[in-house]
């Protein structure tokens, strides 16, 4: 008859332990982001512009974008919309990026009416809907707190109902479709901003 191999109990409890470990430190190392509390569960990209509402849900802000231009000129780009059910007017009092004061025309907001914000040069290239619906165009402007294209910055809405603040992303110009050249000196020669 042949010998069969027996192997110790010694070396199956020390696989089984091995085995046990690896499970356990696999569960823990996923357990670590599994939680829904974490420092960027709130954060979403700022694609499209950081949007914000009211407390109380009556007025809210979209597409919210500082805007620096080629020669350093900084704009807040935002759309505000009076959401109030209760058919009630609201005013944007006043705008403040990380603590400079927006330059605008403060304008009150009918029920379901929208307040576009941009720079004067962006508005004026902006097909506006003259007629249609009730939107109104305002021109912004703000001091270049040597912004960081790139970078966010909180900014505040005040509005006659309360406070909106948001983390708006600082956008550096849009180059030209189709015809960009990376020749330093060239008419987009993005090199120097």
């Amino acid at each position: 008859m042949e010998d069969t191999e027996v192997k110790s109990l010694k070396s199956a409890a020390r696989r089984g332990g091995i085995i046990s470990a690896a499970a356990l430190s696999a569960l823990a190392l996923a357990s670590c982001s599994a939680g829904q509390i974490t420092q960027t569960s709130t954060q979403v990209a700022a694609v499209n512009g950081a949007e914000g509402n009211s407390e109380d849900g009556t007025v809210a802000v979209r597409d919210v974008t500082i805007i620096v231009d080629d020669a350093g000129e900084a704009a807040l780009k935002f759309t505000a919309i009076n959401q109030d059910t209760s058919m009630t007017e609201h005013t944007l009092e006043s705008i403040d990026v990380n603590g400079n004061d927006v330059q605008f025309d403060s304008t009150s907001l009918a029920r379901d009416c929208v307040l576009v914000g941009d720079s004067a040069d962006r508005l004026e290239t902006t097909p506006q809907a003259d007629g249609i619906g009730c939107i109104e165009y305002t021109e912004t402007t703000l001091t270049n707190d040597d912004f960081a294209i790139g970078g966010n910055v909180p900014v505040t809405f005040t509005f006659d109902s309360g406070e909106i603040e948001v983390y708006a992303t600082i956008s550096g110009p849009q180059l030209p479709a189709g015809s960009f050249s990376r020749e330093p000196g060239s008419e987009s020669d993005y090199t120097n901003l």
